[in-house]
């Protein structure tokens, strides 16, 4: 055990930048007993900073054998940090798993051990963004490197299919076939002119995330929600109801609008598509919603606002094979998709700076845009 140093002169305005941390943060002094907790501390133990500062951090916990137990490492020196999951046991509620990371403050003898904790969803979320960002980085490289390289041949396949229709229509050519041979291999010619301009489409909008912004400017928005809510209404006026859930207090900031439009469009169209069934017995709901959140992590940078904008729907939820590859290219849930969508949505969305997630399951499917604010 940390011997003790006598009473304590603990200053909390020491720490008092750790109340900028979405992560839970508590200071015990050299008995155990809880010298500093931060704001997300008290929200993740559900504990007053008054009823905390004094009391030991083990004895608020029915499951505190295991905080005394790290604790005793740490007196022991036995790790400078430590890294675990568990279970926090808070008397009348349910137990809550967490990842925590106990630190030893060898700076300071009167408060030499500190919990950082955080909740195991949120943590994973975490993990999982930054897991979808750097898979998503390589293969839109990938993608990029395999379109150009298809782009050349296409274009040869299409001249040389343009040149031979052309020919076809010579006298010349007419004479050296069969009857009606030359009008049949026309048409053959038309077939192949015509999936060749359906391919350099596909490849066209493999490229275009990777051409710069052309328009940067103040975005509102709520202005972005309602073009996207018009769009939708117009394709679908009956079936189909888009709810409003806005924050109006959220600033402009900036960035390209016509590109978070697309963004937006492509996630909430996704939607409407999983809601075909819902739509034709008219209790199809989209819901379009912004909100403000603070102290945020995109992309392994701090931000202290930024944006929420979900798009939520009721439809079936998004088919577990898939799941893990929503957002790659050419990755579709539906039958004659060109699983481009997401993936154009999550370039230009991290193009200003932010990220996608979504949570979904059966009757209801949340994609989640994040962007920094200033």
């Amino acid at each position: 055990m940390i011997a003790s140093s006598g009473a304590s002169v603990f200053d909390p305005a020491r720490y008092a930048g750790l109340d900028l941390l979405t992560s839970a943060v508590v200071i015990l002094d050299d008995r155990g007993r809880v010298a500093f907790a931060n704001a997300a501390a008290e929200t993740l133990l559900d504990f007053s900073l008054r009823t905390m500062i004094g009391q030991r951090f083990a004895g608020m916990l029915s499951n505190g054998s295991l905080i005394d137990e790290l604790f005793a490492e740490a007196g022991r020196r036995e790790y400078s940090d430590k890294r675990l999951d568990f279970e926090i046991h808070r008397p009348g509620r349910e137990p809550l798993p967490v990842h925590g990371i106990v630190t030893v403050l060898h700076d300071d003898p009167r408060t030499p051990v500190l919990f950082e904790l955080q909740e195991s969803d949120q943590q994973r979320r975490v993990d999982r963004e930054e897991r979808i960002h750097d898979q998503t980085q390589i293969n839109r490289e990938l993608v990029r490197n395999l379109a150009h390289e298809i782009k050349n041949p296409l274009g040869g396949i299409r001249g040389a299919a343009q040149l031979l229709h052309m020919e076809m229509s010579t006298p010349k050519f007419a004479a050296a076939l069969a009857p009606n041979f030359a009008a049949e291999f026309a048409d053959y010619a038309r077939v192949i002119i015509k999936e060749a301009d359906r391919l350099q489409s596909l490849v066209d909008r493999l490229l275009a995330p990777h051409r710069p912004a052309r328009i940067v400017g103040d975005v509102n928005i709520h202005e972005v929600c309602e073009r996207v809510r018009s769009v939708l209404l117009a394709e679908y006026p009956r079936g189909l109801v888009i709810a409003r859930d806005y924050d109006a207090s959220i600033p402009e900031f900036r960035g390209d609008k016509e590109q978070l439009i697309q963004a937006l469009l492509n996630i909430a169209h996704n939607a409407s598509q999983a809601l075909a069934s819902r739509i034709s017995e008219g209790d199809a709901e989209i819901v379009l919603k912004t909100r403000i959140s603070r102290q945020v992590t995109i992309a392994r940078t701090r931000h202290r606002l930024a944006l929420e904008l979900h798009v939520l729907d009721n439809g079936p939820g998004i088919d577990p094979s898939i799941r893990d590859r929503v957002f790659l290219p050419l990755v579709s849930g539906r039958e004659g998709g060109t699983g481009l969508g997401l993936t154009l949505a999550q370039t230009f969305v991290e193009e200003h700076h932010g990220t996608i997630d979504y949570e979904s399951r059966p009757g209801r499917t949340d994609f989640r845009i994040l962007l920094p604010l200033p």
